[in-house]
């Protein structure tokens, strides 16, 4: 499978890990000068191979997907909402890192529709009459990270330039508990940040970073803030005193979790963490470059482990399922772990049981395409198109070490 030809020379375990390849983290001191923790000892590895069965009825059940998907792309080369380009470049993203036959054709149209939203300082997305309604940062930032999927060089200016926009766009004024992260719209004056947004914009920023290299001479380079980032998620990360089931889980903003609060033994109130903003907070970590045995990621894997569960999203029931499903591959795959222990039982291989899972869950359509889709349509998951794509690429992530 044909992958990125113009990465250059950036950190390419990370800016490949969507496309299914493992980072293998190096072993260096945790921060602090803590002691690194061990979750799971060597003698229990898993290789993440998948088995050949498993493996060719993935392959069939990607395609069918993909055929579904195909024949839902518009005229224009849109799908689903058409004043969100994001969700163009969501199916775009999920045929740029496959084989389908039909790829050049579906990608080439869907390049040409996002190309009509890129507005002229950098960003990608649809103007609203409403302060913030354009979404332009979560726009923006998924519509680059696709569009750097293609591999087609002829892009880069734009994603160097959508980057410019994306590092002006972190929270960096004053020195409060969002400073570091990402908002939807940072001209929309909403004086905050949240993890499901930060994580989208770490995550264009590190899969892009090789386009720096194609910058003109003389033009200053630029990224994220990741000092900065590291900080923004150390307060939307439980520590210790929120007590058993929330340490080193994540919540949605330093003031806010969806999964609500609780009450911790000193009587302070704390956001709860649950399962998606869990892994968006360890895979963020991971693209900040913190260490794998840093305690912040180990208490994170940790409470990965604790809560581990396919059949919902821990602390949230079926709400963001596929959401969940998509953000668990893209941080075990990066955490570099193939086994998550199971209480009482043999480590289970993470990439075996999520393809089984996904595979057990596509609808068939009558033309014998498939689709998935959320009955519980918080989030827009009741549009099977999103969640096509969620789970195509959580797939493709799966998949990767048996290809």
């Amino acid at each position: 499978m044909q992958r990125m030809t113009w990465i250059g020379g950036c950190m390419v375990g990370l800016a490949v890990a969507l496309a299914g390849t493992t980072i293998q983290a190096e072993d260096v001191p945790a921060k602090g000068g803590a002691a690194p923790t061990t979750i799971l000892s060597s003698s229990q590895a898993v290789t993440g191979q998948i088995d050949i069965s498993l493996l060719n009825e993935a392959r069939a059940v990607q395609r069918r997907g993909l055929d579904w998907l195909a024949k839902q792309q518009k005229p224009d080369g849109s799908w689903s909402a058409p004043d969100f380009p994001a969700l163009t470049a969501l199916p775009l993203w999920a045929f740029a890192v496959s084989d389908y036959p039909d790829k050049a054709r579906v990608v080439s149209n869907a390049v040409h529709y996002l190309l009509g939203f890129v507005q002229p300082d950098g960003s990608i997305y649809k103007p609203s009459p409403n302060k913030g309604g354009g979404l332009v940062n979560y726009n923006t930032a998924i519509c680059m990270t696709a569009l750097h999927m293609t591999g087609d060089p002829s892009l880069a200016p734009l994603i160097l330039k959508a980057r410019r926009f994306m590092a002006a766009a972190q929270h960096l004024e004053g020195d409060d508990v969002y400073r570091g992260g990402f908002g939807y719209d940072k001209a929309s004056g909403r004086q905050y940040t949240d993890l499901s947004d930060s994580v989208i914009a770490f995550e264009a920023m590190r899969m892009t970073q090789g386009a720096e290299d194609l910058r003109p001479k003389g033009e200053a380079k630029v990224d994220a803030n990741w000092q900065a980032a590291t900080q923004f998620l150390g307060h939307v990360q439980n520590t210790a005193s929120a007590g058993t089931n929330d340490a080193g889980g994540f919540a949605y903003r330093p003031d806010d979790s969806h999964a609500g609060t609780t009450t911790n033994a000193a009587g302070a109130v704390v956001m709860r963490s649950y399962g998606s903003m869990t892994y968006a907070g360890l895979l963020s970590l991971i693209y900040a470059e913190v260490s794998k045995n840093d305690p912040r990621v180990q208490s994170a894997f940790k409470w990965a482990v604790d809560n581990w569960s396919l059949e919902q999203n821990p602390g949230m029931g079926t709400q963001g399922l596929y959401y969940f499903y998509n953000i668990m591959a893209k941080s075990l795959a990066a955490f570099g772990q193939e086994a998550v222990p199971s209480k009482g039982g043999k480590p289970v291989s993470w990439r075996t049981e999520m393809v089984r899972k996904l595979v057990t869950l596509q609808r068939i359509d009558k033309d014998g395409s498939g689709y998935w889709v959320n009955d519980n349509n918080r989030w827009q998951e009741g549009d099977p198109t999103l969640v096509t794509c969620f789970t195509l690429i959580a797939l493709d992530t799966a998949i990767g070490h048996s290809r």
